[in-house]
């Protein structure tokens, strides 16, 4: 329900989000057609009082005509120069502009227009309007929102896609921890019968410890969706428990040892499920080693509030191009197998125990090093 929400979310502010910029693009034309009409409505009175003076022809209307037409300029920034460079007139320009340089930045970008006057003359120099600046830069603004847009909607529809996988993944594993119960169930009481009819078997105990391992597992399975809480646990107990679980499972030409600091080591985590994580890893070792002899080392370290446990392993190592996705979901060089034991690693660690999984060092033909950090 959690994700299904968070979903419906993401759809609500991409709807908003769209009839904000429709919004904004609408406003920013209005008030560009307002300018545009104001600009033609000065142009229309200009030209009307240049037909009346047409009509009176009196010295007073074309004095009237001179008049309106350079009160009618309200946009366009103007500067009126001397021979000499001398401001003799500006308008439409900020008080708090130097004249001067903007006179001269008007003259480099050659916005000038010459007026004889007998020997001298003067120059009108002027700049963009503001009406054709927002005209300008306003194909480049919606541009820019029209992608700022699609880049957040694109990281919506990764984002809900990933809660939907998330989803799923949950409920894959809810269900698999479901279906596991009841034939784990019966095992054990098969097993309790088992003991009771052959006390002395010496192969029974193994039996019920391998269900009891069935029943571990569908408790870590029964774990991922949800927030366990962690416990304060001595780290060495658990790699142990570890090394001895894979020690029986695996090759002789395989050796698996644990180097721990004189202490015991305790750290806030869930420890079945970061046991889960460490078999994951010296499966892959031992599995990499493609059937013959080879180490694996579990290095438990303390480096100041950090606590780090190193997997390192003698198989044939990790190609340069592969590094970066050995943890994406599905991504796998086996010819067998989901690619899905590192990604279930990396979510354990970075989001259940607020760690750091990576690989620290890998090179093909001599071994690779997994790297796990958890703060003290």
């Amino acid at each position: 329900m959690q994700w299904t929400d968070r979903i419906r979310q993401v759809k609500i502010w991409l709807v908003v989000a769209a009839i904000v910029i429709a919004a904004g693009a609408l406003l920013a034309s209005h008030y560009l057609v307002s300018d545009l009409q104001r600009e033609e409505r000065n142009k229309m009175e200009v030209w009307a009082k240049a037909m009346e003076a047409l009509n009176q022809e009196d010295e007073m209307s074309y004095l009237l005509l001179v008049t309106s037409v350079m009160e009618g300029n309200n946009t366009i920034p103007v500067i009126v120069l001397d021979s000499k460079d001398r401001v003799m007139d500006y308008r439409n320009i900020d008080d708090s502009t130097s004249v001067s340089d903007y006179a001269q930045k008007m003259k480099k970008a050659g916005n000038t227009i010459k007026i004889e006057l007998g020997d001298d003359y003067q120059l009108v120099c002027y700049d963009e309007s503001i009406m054709l600046k927002r005209l300008t830069y306003y194909p480049y603004w919606a541009l820019l929102v029209v992608l700022i847009f699609a880049v957040v909607a694109v990281f919506a529809i990764l984002t809900a896609k990933r809660a939907e996988q998330n989803k799923v993944w949950v409920g894959l594993s809810k269900e698999t921890a479901h279906q596991l119960g009841t034939p784990i169930s019966s095992l054990m009481a098969w097993v309790e019968v088992l003991k009771e009819t052959y006390p002395d078997d010496t192969l029974i105990p193994e039996m019920s410890n391998d269900v009891k391992r069935l029943e571990r597992i569908a408790e870590r399975f029964s774990k991922i969706g949800s927030l366990p809480e962690p416990v304060a646990t001595p780290m060495n107990e658990v790699l142990d428990r570890v090394i001895e679980y894979m020690d029986k499972r695996t090759s002789q030409k395989v050796s698996i040892k644990g180097h721990y600091p004189d202490h015991v080591v305790t750290v806030k985590i869930n420890a079945s499920l970061f046991e889960w994580v460490i078999e994951n890893l010296c499966k892959n070792a031992v599995d990499a080693m493609e059937g013959g002899s080879g180490r694996i080392d579990l290095w438990l370290l303390e480096e100041d509030d950090v606590v780090a446990v190193e997997v390192v392993d003698t198989g044939k190592g990790i190609k340069k191009k592969n590094i970066k996705n050995v943890f994406r979901p599905g991504f796998t060089t086996k010819k067998r197998g989901w690619g899905l034991g590192l990604s279930l690693a990396k979510r354990i660690v970075e989001e259940y125990h607020k760690g750091r999984i990576y690989v620290k060092d890998s090179e093909p033909g001599r071994g690779t090093t997994f790297r796990i950090e958890l703060k003290n």
